[in-house]
């Protein structure tokens, strides 16, 4: 390719340092659609005659047939799945292969290639994201009424529902949803006609190219057009949001499956044993989930860092674009379907979740609250009360709901026998009615909201 410049070839090392065909090769779906929408385009405008068109097309689609079959061949003297695939292209149809690169760049083909894939790893991304919430959906469902402890600190806190707990997941997996729209969104401008980085002085027809690729608009500014890895950037940082959401999820059950906790057994399919102790059931996925988001953010990193430098237009730097949003996918997509996998296949001991809820002074809330709403005692003060009668209850080794109303009266004379019917679990959060609380009225209301959402009653 260099013959008309250069004298020497590159030495090994050089060779070596500028192949990206190892890695770029996963593009060779895009790079063949964007090849063949840019011909058909030339052939439109009378740039190439149709005759040319017709066999570069032809033969396109030959190389498309061959990759599906055998894979991409690694020749690093081509350097990247561009020049590998019009180097075949050349010997299937001769001379006419090297009318395909008229009026555009490397430059350009491969922010227009890397865009493509880009906008098909989100769509994937987001289709498995609505999978993980059809499973917390389908779980929450199951467990609208089944109580547990909320916690806060690690501590219990106030009695929830396990579906209400799920449907905590269900709305952070929708806004990893809205990130994934709004990157998708704004990559969406097709950069083929932008050249190197000055546009081509070739009478273009932009438009279509943008058409036929699927895109919005074509992009405004070469010089912007081609040196712009803001989509990939978008990508990363939606996809490291989303893996701290899983990574959450995962820690959750890891906890929940220890044996102290004893809230859930993991699915065999998802867990591992040890070589040395025979009773161990690793939760290895959800650790490996809680991992692999620490590589996608290190992804994300690696590339801000890499973007963060470099002046106009190109620079061989954006070679290295690649490889982290290549890894970070493959991690996100394995990690939401193990999620996926562990929320539809786990088994919650709702029994021992709600013995747990029923320790730890989780309704002395309700106390207070019920001191507030029924002797009309200002919060504070109400507070102050509930928590001598905690100090009470912890004394004597006892629940809240075991004091009785003589002690209770002992605390505060405004306390009477009604106090009883808020201090259960089960009233706790049936209290807690308002919009997005845990009562179980209210968790089935999310529910049937994201099953419409979703899809799931149609």
């Amino acid at each position: 390719m260099w013959g008309g410049r250069f004298a020497d070839g590159p030495s090994a090392i050089m060779r070596e340092i500028n192949a990206s065909i190892p890695f770029d090769k996963a593009l060779w779906r895009q790079d063949i659609a964007a090849s063949k929408a840019h011909v058909a385009m030339l052939a439109a405008c009378d740039i190439v005659s149709d005759g040319d068109a017709e066999a570069i097309i032809g033969g396109l689609d030959t190389i498309a047939s061959e990759y599906e079959a055998d894979g991409v061949p690694e020749d690093w003297d081509l350097e990247d799945i561009h020049m590998t695939t019009e180097s075949r292209l050349a010997e299937l149809i001769g001379p006419a292969a090297g009318r395909l690169h008229t009026a555009r760049s490397r430059n350009d083909q491969v922010a227009t290639d890397f865009r493509l894939w880009v906008r098909d790893a989100i769509d994937q991304a987001v289709a498995a994201v609505e999978a993980l919430q059809r499973a917390l959906v389908t779980r929450a469902d199951e467990h609208a009424d089944s109580i547990m402890p909320g916690f806060t600190h690690l501590q219990t806190a106030q009695p929830v529902t396990l579906g209400h707990h799920l449907m905590a997941y269900y709305e952070m997996a929708q806004r990893d949803i809205s990130r994934f729209a709004d990157a998708r969104h704004r990559l969406n401008q097709c950069p083929l006609g932008s050249a190197a980085l000055a546009g081509t002085g070739f009478p273009i027809d932009r438009e279509m190219t943008t058409q036929a690729l699927g895109f919005d608009a074509p992009t405004a500014n070469s010089l912007d057009a081609v040196s712009d890895r803001d989509f990939a950037l978008d990508y990363l940082q939606a996809a490291a949001q989303c893996s701290l959401h899983l990574s959450r999820l995962a820690e959750e059950f890891v906890i929940w499956a220890s044996q102290p906790f004893g809230f859930v057994r993991m699915p065999d399919a998802l867990s591992t044993g040890s070589s040395i102790m025979p009773q161990k059931k690793n939760p290895d996925a959800a650790e490996l989930v809680r991992g692999h988001a620490g590589r996608i953010i290190g992804c994300l990193t690696s590339l801000m860092v890499t973007m963060k430098g470099l002046p106009l237009a190109y620079s061989k730097d954006m070679q290295d674009d690649k490889p982290p949003v290549f890894e970070a996918a493959g991690l996100l997509g394995l990690s939401i379907a193990a999620m996926t996998g562990m929320v539809e296949g786990a088994a919650f001991n709702t029994g021992r979740m709600r013995q747990a809820a029923e320790l730890g002074y989780a309704t002395a809330t309700d106390l207070a609250d019920w001191l507030v709403r029924e002797a009309d005692i200002p919060f504070r003060e109400a507070h102050h009360i509930t928590g001598a009668a905690v100090k009470l209850a912890e004394s004597k080794g006892v629940a809240l709901e075991a004091l009785s109303l003589e002690e209770l009266q002992a605390i505060d004379t405004r306390i009477d026998e009604r106090v009883y019917g808020a201090l259960s679990v089960e009233a706790s959060v049936a209290a807690r009615a308002s919009h997005g609380g845990t009562a179980p009225a209210e968790v089935r209301k999310r529910v049937a909201e994201a099953r419409e959402r979703l899809g799931m009653d149609i």
